[in-house]
């Protein structure tokens, strides 16, 4: 997506095919901006709840899960869910990253309740499919929107709550003018998330942030930092290896480093231009991009083999921002490809 596009904070449909990214963009905000994000300044207690990682996050009843494939449904989330659910299953993917938000014509958090939840259930158990997450990639950290986009996350909460998701899925939000990524995540996203990630520990969900590299989480050390600034157990990372390669930092490291809190992970390559960059220099555009896994730099095989000696065992979800696949075939070839590892 665009950074200057990330103000509307109201849903939107993504549009069809995918805009190609550029060396700053992100699906359009995942072509879905869903709110603003605030709260009150209280204490960051570490939480005296123990909460499961993805490794342990499974349905009481059943045997604990392997590392599966899922789908981050923006590019087609102004689809029914009927036939969101019906392209998973063409696709061989097994769990959604299903996008919430005020006016979602897939799960719309805002009204949702117990009657709602049990046809969306029904829904999945007759397809064999799971939600791994909702998610909302709105600016958590726009200023002025404090108390609107707690109370989505909060609603969010709650109908996870109600389907059994054990996730949600936001970011930590884009740094303040003047304010740099360290002092954002000390002073600022702390005040934004503290309401949400009790409102979360009180109904037995995790709360996951997305380290997309315009938002407060860029380089490892502000990994370090969001991790002992919200130490609580229920809160952790979606983790995103792609946003890593380009800015040459090792993927490996926060799955060793952070995991017990990788509570959910997405499925996306990134493919370099070597060439061009040693024409036009690090600062130069348009010599890295966004691709599906399997079609960049990134080594899959390495990457789950050391998630799955950390004990992950949630999903890949595959975050289809490739401008040379339409939504389903990029899906498709996703999910072959990862298949081989999972």
């Amino acid at each position: 997506m665009n950074i200057d596009s990330k103000e509307d904070l109201s849903i939107s449909s993504p549009q069809l095919p995918l805009e190609a990214p550029s060396s700053i963009s992100r699906r359009s905000f995942l072509n879905t901006a869903l709110g603003a994000m605030g709260g009150a300044s209280l204490g960051w207690a570490a939480a005296s709840t123990s909460f499961a990682s993805g490794a342990e996050a499974a349905p009481a009843g059943t045997h604990k899960k392997d590392i599966r494939i899922g789908m981050m449904t923006a590019p087609v989330s102004q689809l029914p869910l009927d036939a969101v659910l019906a392209m998973a299953k063409r696709c061989g993917i097994a769990a959604l990253e299903i996008m919430s938000g005020p006016g979602s014509s897939l799960i719309d958090p805002m009204s949702f309740n117990q009657a709602d939840a049990d046809k969306v259930k029904q829904k999945l158990a007759d397809r064999q499919l799971e939600i791994s997450s909702l998610a909302n990639y709105m600016d958590s950290a726009a200023p002025g929107k404090t108390e609107e986009v707690q109370a989505i996350a909060k609603k969010m909460i709650d109908a996870a709550a109600l389907l059994e998701v054990p996730t949600i899925c936001m970011i930590t939000g884009l740094p303040h003018s003047g304010t740099s990524k360290i002092a954002m995540l000390k002073q600022y996203v702390p005040t934004v998330f503290r309401p949400i990630v009790d409102h979360a520990k009180d109904k037995g969900i995790q709360v996951a942030v997305e380290n997309w590299f315009a938002t407060c989480l860029q380089g490892l050390d502000t990994f370090d930092c969001l991790m002992e600034t919200i130490p609580d157990e229920n809160f952790g990372l979606n983790y995103d290896p792609s946003h890593l390669v380009h800015q040459e930092l090792d993927i490996m490291i926060p799955v060793a480093r952070f995991s017990k809190r990788i509570f959910h992970t997405h499925a996306k390559d990134s493919l370099i231009d070597v060439q061009r960059r040693n024409y036009v220099g690090i600062l130069g555009g348009g010599w890295w991009r966004y691709v599906i896994p399997g079609y960049g730099n990134i080594n899959w095989g390495e990457y789950v083999g050391n998630l799955r000696e950390v004990g992950y065992r949630g999903v890949l979800s595959i975050e289809h921002e490739d401008n040379t696949f339409g939504p389903e075939e990029g899906f498709q070839h996703g999910a072959r490809y990862l298949g081989r590892f999972c």
